[in-house]
């Protein structure tokens, strides 16, 4: 069965009618890691996976909310004092009252939800998940709330309801997506450019490594401080310099004496990404995939040695890919675990695939997964 009629085959069972069927999808990012609060740009792009939902007013003033892959049925209020125990009903709960902050009317509705984009594998399948129910909602009650609008009700959604401090890139992609392009996005101002992405003769796939590291300190924290630091030592001498993106490396060169060494490379990372990101867009724009592909490994390279946030399973994957003749790969996401995202030429790619779960395996004893993906549209009424 497809996962639509999964959907309204349940919603059918438990609510005795049928409604109106939205999707959003997961998010890539391309290039641009650790560039947002350095002020720079991202190069995100929306997915062929996503969150499916099934809505309909159903006259009271309660949600009843269903989730195909958890197997959980939940009911709640609308109101502040009404938020569920559940963690995955936060998201729908959330969406629900910062729409009404924003002087929505929001009804009681009844809903079945199901997802094909891979939990913890980086994907944003929260964002997936607010973005289907603010556009959902925002259509079926008429809200008229605009979508730049829509994407800051899924980061409020995070940040009030479910307690992840996340910026915007993820909601954005999700509702912003368009297929065939990517988003180069400036997650300060919200302003965006489509930057085509038809990579014809090549396919992206990414390599989940299956592991998270825990974290004994706050690395995030550490790394935005050492940003800071640079900043404040090149504004001595350039007082223009808000962000490591205003810099240059020349500007940190001068600065070098006034921080710590370990300040100096992560800010080094920081000003050579921001730059290979704009070296990306101009490569997209002229079809030149190898470029493309070699910034994408000299980000992996920074974020590996500079940045420090890879691991030795990331690091790994990216050594395969390169012995397999992979065009371009890096760790995607903040780092510490998660998935490499690699753009393979198509004569390569069976290899490529083969050559990393059996390699990978024999190496750590557990086989990574694999996330063919294609880069689609954003949110959307189907149905």
């Amino acid at each position: 069965m497809t996962e639509t009629t999964i959907v309204n085959k349940l919603f059918k069972e438990k609510f005795g009618t049928s409604g109106d069927l939205y999707f959003s999808p997961g998010r890539i990012n391309l290039i641009g890691e650790h560039t947002d609060y350095n002020g720079g740009f991202v190069l995100p792009g929306a997915i062929d996976k996503g969150i499916l939902a099934e809505i309909k007013p159903n006259g009271s003033t309660k949600v009843r909310a269903a989730s195909v892959d958890l197997n959980e049925t939940v009911e709640f209020g609308l109101n502040e004092s009404d938020k569920p125990s559940a963690s995955w009903a936060c998201y729908i709960f959330g969406v629900c009252r910062e729409m009404q902050k924003r002087g929505a009317v929001i009804g009681g509705f009844d809903t079945v939800f199901s997802g094909d984009v891979p939990l913890g594998a980086g994907l944003s399948s929260s964002a997936a998940l607010e973005s289907t129910f603010a556009f959902g909602l925002n259509e079926i009650f008429k809200c008229g709330i605009d979508k730049k609008e829509l994407v800051l009700v899924g980061q409020k959604t995070e940040h009030n309801y479910c307690g992840v401090n996340c910026g915007i890139m993820d909601q954005f992609a999700s509702l912003f997506g368009k297929e065939g392009n990517l988003i180069r996005l400036d997650c300060s101002t919200m302003e965006y450019e489509y930057v085509p992405f038809n990579p014809k003769g090549y396919k992206l796939v990414l390599v989940d490594s299956v592991t998270k590291h825990e974290l004994v300190d706050s690395p995030y924290n550490k790394r935005r401080q050492s940003c800071e630091n640079a900043v404040k030592a090149i504004a001595k001498k350039h007082d223009n310099v808000k962000f490591l993106a205003d810099a240059n490396m020349d500007w940190l060169n001068e600065a070098k004496a006034d921080i710590s060494e370990e300040d100096y490379k992560r800010a080094t990372y920081a000003i050579q990404e921001n730059q290979r990101l704009a070296d990306t867009v101009i490569a997209l724009k002229k079809g030149d995939y190898a470029t493309v592909g070699k910034n994408v490994f000299a980000t992996h390279e920074g974020m590996s040695k500079l940045y420090e946030v890879s691991t030795v399973e990331l690091d790994f994957l990216n050594d395969v890919a390169k012995e397999c003749g992979v065009t371009g790969s890096r760790i995607m996401g903040g780092g510490f675990g998660g998935c490499t995202i690699n753009l393979v030429a198509d004569d390569k790619y069976d290899n490529f695939i083969q050559t990393a779960i059996a390699r990978f395996t024999a190496q750590f004893g557990k086989e990574p997964k694999i996330y063919p993906v294609k880069i689609s549209d954003g949110a959307r009424k189907i149905g």
